[in-house]
């Protein structure tokens, strides 16, 4: 299955918590689209690191904390689904 709309806005809501990746659901995506899920994982994660958010606004880091957590669980089971199914990513 190709990438419906743009992969930034998908990264963006998985970050969000709006939508979930799961091995069952890589099925339906090529290599390719894989691939371009990972940079733009990449590309959206350091958007969110090099916020600026001061230490006394603590719901504010817990929110970016929770949005970098799920990107790197996101991250985890791509690249464990792309090593189970040799896929090079």
């Amino acid at each position: 299955m190709a990438l419906v709309g743009s992969p930034k806005k998908l990264v963006e809501d998985i970050a969000d918590g709006y939508f979930m990746l799961s091995p069952p659901l890589l099925r339906n995506y090529h290599p390719a689209a894989l691939k371009i899920i990972l940079a733009n994982l990449a590309l959206v994660t350091r958007l969110i690191r090099a916020e600026k958010i001061p230490l006394e606004d603590i719901m504010a880091l817990k929110k970016r904390n929770m949005k970098l957590s799920r990107l790197r669980q996101t991250e985890q089971i791509i690249q464990t689904y792309c090593r189970k199914h040799r896929i090079p990513c």
